[in-house]
């Protein structure tokens, strides 16, 4: 193994360091830096980052990423982990999802050193993680007052970041096709096969969602060799793939009553919602359009008409194994956080 070289800084073999990354400057001229966490083992293996908060506003990741690296007993032993907890620290700072200039950092990679504000944190986070690393996990959450169920989406048609996906043992896998100017567009040109973690709410802790990342960051360590062997499962339980996904949208304005959660089937034609008026008549109901997993859902209890309301995965299987198979894995991650201290 090699010297690693970020920035100004030198990470020998099983050598831990956290640096700061400088990025920019505020109106202040107080200096902002890219928090990164490094850690090295002795052994030869590949190089893996964890991010979190490319949307200044989804937080969840960030907890994710603190309590791992915090974990008792976390070691790698082989290859390196590059941990960056917040990648857009303004709009962390803002409670935004948008960088202080309005613009998506997830719609503005590869940028560029001398483009706007998001162009060069794009390059920076780009040049100084993304181009060492082997694969890569990109933590998200739904938008404000939106709720998805832990899923990894990720391009499955390429065969080691599928084994990737079904190693990390969310309760769906959703293939996602790649969208121009973010983060896994940027890296998959680099060579760099990446899962993007979704799972709960922007602004919000989700208490399941954050350990079960954990976990499946854990799982993939281990999948790649890259830290010791835990105890051994108690049985492997195939993942399904979800190839297709689409939102159900409100049919009226007013007032929700939700008849579904996260996780749970529904068939085509079913009464997913009702949407009344102030006065309690029942305006219009809101129908699923195909049959399917809810995987993501509008939480706040007032709709327009045309608003996005259910995120629906359709699978290729019957949909009540796919019930059934979501919530053995969140059986079986509960179990997992019940009866366990810790994940390693």
């Amino acid at each position: 193994m090699n010297e690693l070289i970020i920035g100004e800084h030198t990470i020998m073999p099983g050598e831990t360091k956290k640096i700061d990354l400088p990025v920019a400057k505020l109106y202040t001229d107080a200096d902002v830096h890219l928090p990164v966490h490094i850690i090295r083992g002795k052994k030869a293996g590949p190089t893996i980052f964890i991010s979190a908060a490319v949307h200044g506003d989804e937080l969840n990741g960030i907890e994710i990423i603190r309590r791992l690296i915090n974990l008792k007993g976390f070691k790698i032993s082989a290859g390196t982990l590059i941990a960056v907890p917040m990648v857009n620290v303004y709009g962390v700072i803002n409670q935004s999802r948008y960088m202080p200039d309005r613009r998506d950092l997830n719609r503005s990679f590869p940028g560029s050193a001398k483009g706007s504000l998001a162009a060069r944190v794009a390059n920076i986070f780009l040049k100084e993680i993304v181009s060492h690393c082997d694969y890569g996990i990109d933590l998200h959450t739904g938008a404000i007052h939106r709720s998805n169920l832990p899923q990894i989406r990720a391009q499955l048609a390429d065969e080691e970041t599928l084994t990737l996906a079904n190693a990390f043992g969310a309760p769906v896998i959703l293939n996602s096709k790649i969208i121009d100017g973010s983060l896994r567009d940027a890296a998959v040109d680099k060579g760099t096969k990446v899962l993007l973690y979704e799972a709960g709410e922007a602004l919000r802790f989700d208490e399941f969602s954050i350990r079960a990342g954990i976990k499946g960051i854990v799982n993939v360590l281990r999948h790649l060799k890259m830290t010791p062997k835990g105890r051994a499962r108690k049985k492997t339980i195939n993942q399904f793939v979800a190839n297709n996904s689409g939102w159900v949208r409100a049919t009226s304005s007013g007032i929700v009553t939700h008849l579904f959660n996260l996780g749970d089937q529904v068939k085509k034609g079913q009464v997913l919602a009702e949407i009344g008026s102030p006065y309690g008549e029942i305006l219009t109901e809101v129908l699923a359009n195909k049959s399917g997993v809810i995987i993501g859902k509008q939480n706040i209890p007032l709709v327009q008409e045309g608003e996005a309301m259910y995120h629906i995965a359709y699978f290729k299987e019957d949909d009540e194994e796919i019930a059934e198979h979501i919530g053995s894995v969140e059986e079986e991650l509960v179990n997992h956080i019940v009866n366990s201290e810790g994940l390693l």
